[in-house]
C-alpha cells in the first residue's frame, strides 16, 4: 500500500535529484559532503537513491538534502531542496557524527550526575532512546542511572536475563518485546565492563540494521569512557554502584587498584578482590606494553589495622621500580626495602611478581611467600607452576626467578591464600582449580567474576582472608 509518507519521500527524492543536477557537483563530491555531515551509506547506494532505485531512511535523506543545499547556498539564488521534517520540528543536527560530537561537547565541564541526560540527548540524534545501567561492585546487579529514560526501571540481575547476558559476554543483543524491538549493548571503558546500554527506537531508526548496531557500540564505548572519567572527579555516579558502606582501608585499596580489565592486541588481563566492601590487605597490579606484560599480587593479611597501609606501600614500591624500567630483581629489592624502611623489621607482605614475554610466551616469576601461579590451558586442568619460594617481602634475601613456557591460549592465574582458604560451614576448602576449569571459554573478566562469586557463595561471604585474583590470557606467538 502506498502511504502519504512514501509519496512525500518520493517527491523529496525527485526534487533532491533535480537540485543535485543544478549544483555542478560530481557524485563523489556530493557523497563526500554528505559523509562529512554524518551520512553512512556508500557512494553506490547514494547513486541508487538519486535514481529512485533505493530508498533511504528519513535521517539519511535529510543529510543528502543538506549537502545539496549547502552547495546551492554557495551558488545563491538557486531553488533549495526540501527536508522531510516539519518547519517547527527540532532542527538540530542528526546522525552518528552529531551524536558523538554532542556527547563529547556535552560532557565537557559537566557534573557527573548530568551525564545520563547527555547520553540520552546523544541518542536522540540517532532517533534512539538510551538508558544507562551500571554494574554494582560485587557484579551481581545492573542499576539504571537516574534520568528521564530510567523512570520506572529497576535493577536487573547479571546472572539472568538479556541485560545480564550482554554484560557476561560483552556483546550486543536484539530482543523483540511487546513495545517493539530493543537493543542491548555492553558499556565499556576501554576493555573494562561498566554496565550495559538499553536502546529503543523512537521514529525512523531500524534496530534490525547491523550498521546501527555498530554505531550503538561506538556510542556505548564513548559513553562508558566518559562515565568512568567522571567518576574520578565526582561521587554521584559511583554511589549508584555501591550497595554497602566501605571503610577507610577498603576505600584506599580500591582507589589504588588499576582498571579491573585491560588489553593490548589479543592479550587480556583482569582482576578482582573480595569481600568487595571489606577488603583489608590485598591488592594487585599490572602494566602492559607491546612486548611485555608485568603482573603482581600482594597480601598483607587482614588481621591488623595497618594491613592496608602496608600492602599499599608494597604496591607503590613495586610500581615505582617498574616505571623506572627495573627488572623483576629490581622490583623485588624495591618492595623489600620499602617495607623494612617504612615499617621496620617484622613487617611482611606475601606476594608474587611476574612478567610475560608476549612475543614468545615466556613466564618469569618470583614467589615471596605467596601462592605460586597457576597455568590453565585450553585442554587440561590448572597446573601449579614450579616455584622456589622465598620468605615474604620485607624479610629474607632475593628469591630464585623461575621460568615457564606458555602454550597458545594459556591462562596465567595469580591469587592469594584467602581464595583457596575460603571454607564452607563444614570446613571444606574452596576448589579454585575446579572453578577455573568451569570458566574455560569465557573472557578473563568473566572468569574472574564467576570465580570470586563462587568463592563468596562457598563461604557465604565469610572470608577469613582477602581473596585476590588476577588472570591473564596469552594468545600465542606473534
Amino acid at each position: 500500500m502506498i502511504t502519504v509518507s512514501s509519496l512525500q519521500a518520493a517527491e523529496q527524492r525527485r526534487i533532491i535529484a533535480d537540485c543535485f543536477a543544478r549544483t555542478g557537483l560530481t557524485l563523489e563530491q556530493l557523497w563526500l559532503r554528505y559523509f562529512a555531515l554524518g551520512g553512512d551509506v556508500s557512494e553506490i547506494d547514494l547513486a541508487a537513491y538519486l535514481r529512485g532505485v533505493l530508498p533511504l531512511p528519513r535521517i539519511q535523506r535529510d543529510m543528502v538534502a543538506h549537502a545539496v543545499n549547502e552547495r546551492l547556498d554557495e551558488l545563491s539564488g538557486t531553488r533549495r531542496a526540501p527536508y522531510s521534517r516539519d518547519g517547527g520540528e527540532n532542527s538540530r543536527p542528526r546522525g552518528l557524527l552529531a551524536a558523538l560530537v554532542g556527547l563529547l561537547e556535552g560532557a565537557q565541564r559537566v557534573s557527573p550526575e548530568r551525564l545520563p541526560e547527555i547520553v540520552t540527548a546523544a541518542g536522540r540524534a540517532l532517533n534512539l532512546e538510551l538508558t544507562v545501567y551500571l554494574a554494582d561492585y560485587e557484579q551481581r546487579l545492573l542499576f539504571p542511572l537516574p534520568g528521564e529514560s530510567a523512570s520506572g526501571r529497576g535493577p536487573l540481575p547479571i546472572e539472568a536475563g538479556t541485560a545480564g547476558r550482554v554484560y557476561r559476554t560483552a556483546g550486543t543483543t536484539l530482543t523483540e518485546e511487546p513495545g517493539g524491538p530493543r537493543l542491548w549493548t555492553i558499556l565499556l571503558d576501554g576493555d573494562e565492563r561498566m554496565g550495559v546500554l538499553e536502546i529503543e527506537a523512537t521514529t525512523d531508526a531500524d534496530l534490525h540494521d547491523p550498521a546501527l548496531h555498530t554505531q550503538c557500540q561506538w556510542l556505548a564505548s564513548l559513553s562508558g569512557h566518559l562515565i568512568a572519567a567522571a567518576m574520578r572527579y565526582g561521587d554521584g555516579l559511583d554511589m549508584t554502584r555501591r550497595r554497602r558502606r566501605r571503610g577507610p582501608t577498603t576505600e584506599l585499596l580500591w582507589q589504588n587498584l588499576p582498571p579491573l580489565t585491560a588489553a593490548t592486541g589479543d592479550f587480556v588481563v583482569a582482576g578482582g578482590v573480595e569481600p568487595a566492601y571489606d577488603a583489608r590487605g590485598v591488592t594487585f597490579d599490572y602494566a602492559l606494553s607491546e612486548k611485555t606484560a608485568w603482573l603482581a599480587i600482594f597480601d598483607a593479611g587482614r588481621d591488623t589495622v595497618s594491613s592496608g597501609l602496608v600492602v599499599s606501600a608494597a604496591l607503590a614500591a613495586y610500581r615505582s621500580a617498574r616505571r623506572e624500567s627495573q627488572d623483576l630483581r629490581g622490583q623485588e629489592r624495591a618492595v623489600d626495602k620499602a617495607l623494612s624502611t617504612q615499617f621496620g623489621d617484622g613487617t611482611t607482605v606475601r606476594g608474587t611478581l611476574a612478567e610475560v614475554d608476549l612475543t614468545h610466551g615466556t613466564l618469569r616469576h618470583v614467589d615471596a611467600g605467596g601462592e605460586p601461579p597457576l597455568v590453565l590451558g585450553t585442554e587440561h586442568e590448572p597446573a601449579t607452576v614450579d616455584s622456589a619460594r622465598r620468605p615474604p617481602f620485607g624479610e629474607g634475601g632475593p628469591g630464585r626467578i623461575t621460568t615457564t613456557r606458555l602454550q597458545a591460549g594459556d591462562l596465567v592465574v595469580l591469587h592469594t591464600e584467602g581464595l583457596t582458604g575460603a571454607r564452607a560451614a563444614d570446613g571444606e576448602r574452596f576448589a579454585l582449580a575446579d572453578s577455573l576449569a568451569a570458566g574455560t571459554g569465557h573472557l578473563p573478566p568473566e572468569i574472574v567474576r564467576r570465580v570470586l562469586a563462587a568463592a563468596k557463595s562457598h563461604c557465604r561471604n565469610g572470608f577469613t582472608g582477602d581473596a585476590g585474583l588476577l588472570i591473564a590470557r596469552w594468545p600465542g606467538k606473534r
